[in-house]
């Protein structure tokens, strides 16, 4: 009878989920699952947690990686995976600086892509990497924000969630009870205009495709 048990050693990291834009790889971490939010509060308290570690596990081998190391005062986001590399957000906040950094799966090697104070904006509120296209940006009740590669600040209802962009489009999810719940996909552009609403929830599907279901 063949083992259906694979022991991958984590060093007790108990929850991993896939990488975003990767079909083979995950990631896990101790103490805050990527939130910045929450980690930034831990730092500003003082609190005994004062840093996080951050794993990629590949599948199916159960290859685990640590690519950047642990130290004190250096919190994790969320990654992503874009054009064959994983992209690391981390907070080193006694510096009062954010990271992105391109890791290679393959090598482990370590590029640094962009340094963001942290006194440019207001929290850390959703902070995270987007991959359509690669920027990162920070979304609260009322305004989605673009902090790299460029400044954008669009606009929002505390029902609308950002989805995607393309060029200077972007998309938006928002979620309807009247009295029945529904969604609508509603189309902006960067000054936050409405371009287009229409009834259906979005979803992503394999290759990039997205699909309407109306």
């Amino acid at each position: 009878m063949t083992e259906k048990i694979q022991t991958v050693d984590v060093k007790g990291i108990g929850y991993i989920e896939k990488i975003k834009g990767s079909e083979n790889l995950y990631w896990g971490m101790d103490y805050t699952g990527g939130d910045l939010y929450e980690a930034e509060e831990l730092y500003t308290d003082g609190h005994r947690i004062g840093h996080t570690r951050l794993i990629i596990v590949s599948y199916p081998e159960g290859r685990v990686m640590e690519p950047i190391p642990a130290r004190k005062g250096l919190y994790f986001g969320k990654p992503v995976f874009y054009e064959g590399k994983i992209i690391l957000l981390s907070a080193d906040f006694p510096k009062g600086e954010i990271f992105l950094d391109a890791c290679e799966e393959k090598t482990g090697k370590i590029e640094t892509i962009a340094v963001i104070k942290r006194e440019d904006f207001e929290d850390c509120y959703n902070l995270m990497p987007e991959i359509e296209p690669l920027m990162l940006s920070r979304q609260t009740g009322d305004v989605f924000e673009v902090l790299w590669p460029e400044r954008i600040r669009i606009p929002k209802k505390g029902n609308e969630t950002f989805c995607f962009r393309d060029e200077d489009l972007f998309y938006f999810s928002a979620w309807i009870e009247d009295p029945d719940y529904r969604e609508e996909l509603v189309i902006k552009d960067r000054e936050g205009h409405e371009i287009s609403r229409r009834s259906g929830s979005l979803m992503d599907m394999p290759e990039g495709k997205k699909w309407l279901l109306i």
